[in-house]
């Protein structure tokens, strides 16, 4: 394998240049894996960049994802998850999401008291989405002026989010 760039759960439209893994058989697909059964069947240490979009909120564990995504990648290699924010109705309109995520579900990674059981990410950016509606400038001013832990708790299912885009930095030394 000398693809660098991974695409988690790609389904039908996997990112350009990238190896593709999913749990079903599409065209675009070139592995066949259960994200579930760990380790997974990918060389350790080897890709650069790595997209999780919209897979992340369906695993039986995030720590142990986010290990092996840890595991495959390579040290400096960055990663963007994307999962639908818990206020979204597309986070409760699938009933194979497990999990409502908000915008510091990275934190068991980053913030290190975990450290024992899940692997080391640092938090580059945090972008919380809100569709195309002309009034999603609403919550994203409220977000500039108080940030996002405080829109969360006060105004998350008033002023509701689409998704939960996030980036980091695998550190393995």
């Amino acid at each position: 394998m000398d693809k660098k760039l991974l695409d988690i759960g790609c389904g039908p439209s996997k990112v350009e240049n990238s190896w593709g893994i999913d749990i079903f058989q599409y065209p675009e697909v070139d592995q066949i894996l259960d994200l579930n059964n760990v380790p997974w069947d990918l060389p350790a240490d080897h890709f650069e960049i790595i997209y999780a979009q919209h897979v992340i909120e369906h695993v039986a564990s995030i720590p142990e994802f986010m290990n092996e995504v840890h595991r495959i990648a390579k040290d400096g290699a960055t990663v963007h998850v994307v999962t639908p924010h818990f206020s979204s109705i597309d986070s409760y309109s699938d009933p194979t999401h497990r999990w409502h995520l908000s915008s510091e579900w990275h934190s068991i990674m980053t913030d290190s008291y975990l450290q024992a059981q899940v692997s080391r990410f640092t938090h580059l950016k945090t972008k919380i989405s809100f569709g195309k509606s002309a009034l999603a400038f609403i919550p994203r001013f409220i977000i500039k002026l108080k940030g996002i832990n405080w829109w969360e708790k006060k105004l998350a299912f008033v002023l509701r989010a689409r998704n939960i885009e996030t980036t980091l930095k695998v550190e393995k030394n």
